[in-house]
């Protein structure tokens, strides 16, 4: 039975992994690359999202010591009542157990997903893809060192070493008590835990992100936010897939010849619609489904539309419910098309890429939810607890 640890221990545990983490970092790389070494390289984002080198290991310092400095997440007081008959009730946040987080090829989840889990009180049980395993155990390694310095039970921290049948075996039928589920990776992954998850899950991690130049764009801003979306970072849910440019745009001939330029230049295939299909360098997309497409590549789609309703109608029937922004001098237009679009973030004037929790000022998240239960985008540490009523008597009875 792990008790309720103190926030003082949580916060020791953090800040001796953090050491530890600069100690091992060349042991780190040195392992991550036999894994590297290992990996076909089929899939560019998924090789992306292995590499562990200098910045990444920086990165992971930095998320533990940032998540030390933090307010304690559990045990704040949300609701306050003194019943007439004397009664004191009480709402507070609270640790919701034991947390399975299950991801691909991210060896930094073991360590950010990791700690924002432990950090709010959390037994945490890790289930990493084979493709990094190499690197998860190094990792895991280290939080039980972390742990066992602090006199804190290694059991907090738990790697699943499982192939898929024994993922699948232990979602339906789990050999311990296990809260909330979190997979991060693609849609294969998250509809596979969904089918035979037994508690609940968040679903995280599907992009499909949409930008909207308006007729009243600044498109120079345009074209910078466009190519910063869709290029900083492939690999990312957060982004860029598609381009809808309204017809009405002065000079819009222009406009879309430069963008494509743009977009070549930066290695990017083009796909069209058929409006479009006078523009060279671009192929035509010879399918609608390719609208719900996440890519995760050098890839977008651009398109036409003629007005804003028509691309809130458009990006609420395509987008995977993450990012999308709008490019509008004009705010009220900005304004509505923000409330109508059903997504987590919503954007005017700036990139998708924003979407994360460090960015959005939560010090970093456990994962980007598109689900509306309990919890929208980024999930940080003050996201990751339920709630528990306490109620003070002197023996009242109803």
């Amino acid at each position: 039975m792990n008790h309720q640890l103190s926030i003082e221990k949580r916060n020791l545990v953090l800040l001796s992994m953090a050491k530890l983490v600069e100690q091992e970092r060349n042991q780190i790389i040195l392992t991550n690359q036999a894994d590297l070494m290992a990996y076909d390289g089929s899939d560019l984002a998924m090789e992306e999202r292995l590499k562990v080198d200098d910045k990444k290991i920086d990165e992971m310092i930095l998320s533990l010591n940032q998540l030390a400095a933090q307010d304690d997440p559990v045990g704040v007081e949300r609701f306050h009542f003194v019943h007439d008959n004397g009664i004191k009730v009480i709402n507070k946040t609270a640790a919701f157990g034991t947390i399975l987080i299950i991801y691909e090829s991210r060896p930094d989840v073991t360590i950010e997903a990791g700690g924002i889990a432990f950090k709010s009180g959390n037994k945490i049980l890790l289930k990493g893809g084979k493709e990094a395993l190499r690197s998860n155990l190094k990792i895991v390694s280290l939080w039980h060192e972390a742990l066992q310095e602090n006199k804190v039970s290694k059991d907090w921290v738990e790697y699943l070493n499982f192939n898929r049948a024994e993922t699948q075996a232990f979602l339906e039928k789990p050999t311990q008590k296990v809260d909330l589920i979190v997979p991060r990776g693609g849609e294969k992954l998250i509809e596979f835990v969904k089918a035979h998850a037994t508690c609940p899950v968040i679903v995280s991690g599907r992009g499909n992100n949409f930008v909207y130049v308006h007729k009243e764009a600044d498109t120079d801003m345009a074209l910078k936010v466009i190519r910063n979306a869709k290029t900083s970072k492939i690999s990312a849910c957060n982004a860029l897939d598609k381009v809808l440019i309204d017809v009405r745009l002065p000079n819009f001939e222009g406009f879309v010849a430069l963008l494509i330029e743009d977009l070549v230049e930066a290695n990017v295939e083009v796909i069209v619609d058929k409006t479009l299909d006078t523009f060279k360098n671009t192929s035509l997309l010879n399918d609608e489904n390719i609208w719900y497409e996440e890519f995760l590549d050098y890839k977008i789609v651009i398109g036409t539309i003629d007005s804003e309703d028509h691309a809130i109608e458009k990006i609420n029937k395509y987008c995977g419910g993450h990012s999308a922004s709008i490019i509008t001098r004009n705010d009220v237009v900005a304004q509505e098309f923000m409330e109508n679009v059903d997504a987590a973030a919503v954007y005017q004037n700036a990139s998708t890429r924003f979407t994360d929790g460090g960015q959005l000022g939560l010090g970093g998240e456990l994962a980007i939810s598109t689900d509306k239960l309990h919890q929208r985008g980024p999930i940080g540490l003050q996201h990751l607890v339920t709630n528990k009523w306490y109620i003070y008597g002197e023996g009242q009875i109803r």
